[in-house]
């Protein structure tokens, strides 16, 4: 049994598509990043950066005591390993999949993290920083097309990079992107889109999408964060 700590925002959705693609069990415990749970000393107990998602693997492959994970790169490469699917084994296509996982963690992710930040949350309007992430957003959304010109998945086959992915590209309109502009992208996220593991992470995520992820009270959580003192 797994038991993820998630919130529904795209680093979230990155592991219930993964668990829903595996066939695995696992509990959702919510971690309700606008109210601070996520700041919570028995969480940051095994997700020291005070991010969700993690998880706590109670059955591990060699037997011992549970096993933590935290940040959704290393959760899905962890996840991959234990059932031995979604990250090839063979050194060229698990390079690519790397690759690409490390392209969505390094780069889709905080700029387009960025976009939603100044684009939706920011108090004020600053044209030059929503125009700086809107426009790298949309470089990126590029790259991602060129690749899928003639790869039918992200790396040789369907994997966890496609996984991190797709639930960064899901907001697209709130990132100011069209998708006909890319219309290699466009097939792909579509083929994502109507997978039945993929269709069932979203459903999961229902009883936690009735209000917004980030309410006005949980920006003054999120935002402007600073190290603490430790004793």
């Amino acid at each position: 049994m797994i038991d993820l700590y998630y919130w529904p925002t795209p680093n979230g959705h990155k592991i219930t598509i993964f668990l829903e693609e595996a066939g695995l069990a696992y509990n959702i415990k919510p971690v309700d990043i606008s109210a601070g749970d996520q700041f919570k000393p028995e969480f940051l107990a095994f997700s020291p950066n005070n991010r969700m998602p993690a998880i706590i693997d109670q059955n591990p492959t060699d037997g011992g005591e549970a096993i933590t994970v935290f940040e959704s790169g290393a959760i899905l490469i962890y996840l991959a390993e234990k059932i031995g699917r979604f990250l090839p084994a063979s050194v060229r296509e698990r390079k690519s999949v790397l690759e690409w996982l490390t392209w969505q963690i390094g780069g889709l992710g905080p700029m387009a993290g960025q976009n939603h930040h100044f684009v939706q949350y920011a108090p004020e309007r600053i044209p030059y920083a929503m125009d700086r992430y809107i426009n790298e957003t949309n470089r990126l959304y590029g790259v991602l097309n060129r690749r899928l010109a003639d790869h039918e998945w992200v790396a040789d086959e369907y994997s966890i990079a496609d996984m991190a992915i797709y639930p960064w590209i899901v907001p697209y309109k709130n990132q100011q992107q069209n998708l006909d502009d890319f219309p290699h992208l466009k097939r792909w996220f579509q083929a994502m889109a109507e997978r039945p593991a993929v269709m069932a992470a979203y459903e999961r995520a229902r009883p936690w999408t009735k209000r917004p992820a980030v309410t006005e009270e949980g920006k003054k959580v999120l935002f402007g964060q600073k190290a603490t003192a430790q004793a």
